[in-house]
């Protein structure tokens, strides 16, 4: 078994490989233009490529490789999840959502170009995002491309993703239960977060034991993510999380850590960790190294 020190350098190398590889993949995918609408792609660009950790990226390509996919499909598919997930932080950072003038620690679309083109350059990438499903060069398969398109449509749409932030939104004015910011976090974090996972099986036509074990890690994944997320908002560093701290306590917003108190949100993020990590069993072998290694990062970030 190899030392926590290696298994972190080993993670960081592999992190680091995606983050390249998507990023090439986006820019070919997007790029820049001297039409009369260059403005806009260049707000799409600069909302993409800003940096990031590239985590569900990260996930589609490392799951997708369990099935033995052809990585140009999983490379594809990561640029079309990391596209839709830059339009979600385009539009939460606007003035109408979480009024944030960073991310990433650079100026937010709207505060470096205007509201008026953040709304459009969000609208054309989760648009692009579909597109890019769509077409025959992620899969052969129409079935498989319409089941990703089926499958992220549903992850991001009213019971997902936007319809988490709608409840988030609510969370300002409203008391919520634990049971209520659960589902909160579920839908506007862990579905995305499920979708990056489950694509990998899509694309490799797993059989229904495989996919399920991926759903289920992703689930238990995606909630820990949001868990230590909350305690990053109170106890992390603003420059190591490139946006300002404080912004959920700030606004009087239900999260895990005032519904739990930071510790024991600490303990129910490291139970959905280890949670996670026993979803990866069914895999033989270390063929599912890196996820276990990445569900174990989620718990040590700092941003």
């Amino acid at each position: 078994m190899p030392s926590p020190r290696k298994a972190n350098e080993e993670l960081k190398d592999a992190m680091d490989d995606v983050v390249a590889k998507v990023n090439k993949t986006i820019e070919r995918l997007l790029p820049e233009t001297d039409l009369p609408e260059a403005h806009l792609y260049e707000a799409m660009r600069y909302g993409t490529l800003n940096g990031g950790k590239r985590l569900r990226a990260f996930m589609v390509m490392h799951c997708a490789a369990l099935f033995k996919v052809d990585e140009n499909c999983s490379r594809r598919v990561a640029a079309a999840l990391e596209m839709l997930h830059s339009y979600s932080l385009i539009h939460d950072d606007l003035p109408a959502m979480d009024n944030s003038d960073l991310r990433r620690g650079k100026p937010s679309v709207h505060t470096e170009y205007d509201e008026a083109t953040a709304i459009l350059a969000g609208d054309a990438l989760l648009t692009l995002a579909f597109e890019i499903l769509a077409s025959p060069d992620t899969h052969a398969d129409p079935r498989v491309r319409c089941e990703l398109v089926s499958c992220l449509a549903k992850a991001a749409g009213g019971h997902g993703m936007v319809g988490g932030q709608m409840l988030d939104l609510m969370a300002e004015t409203e008391d919520f239960d634990l049971g209520t910011i659960s589902r909160l976090q579920r839908m506007k974090t862990g579905k995305l977060m499920a979708f990056a996972c489950e694509a990998g099986a899509i694309l490799g036509k797993a059989d229904p034991a495989h996919r399920k074990a991926m759903m289920n890690y992703a689930h238990d994944l995606g909630a820990a993510f949001q868990v230590t997320d909350d305690v990053l908002d109170v106890e992390g560093d603003e420059v190591l999380l490139g946006k300002p701290a404080n912004q959920d306590e700030d606004a009087g917003k239900a999260t895990f850590v005032s519904a739990m108190g930071k510790e024991q949100a600490k303990m129910r993020a490291e139970m959905l960790v280890h949670q996670a990590i026993r979803h990866l069993k069914v895999f033989e072998g270390k063929r599912a190294e890196m996820l276990k290694e990445l569900a174990l990062y989620v718990l040590s970030r700092r941003a």
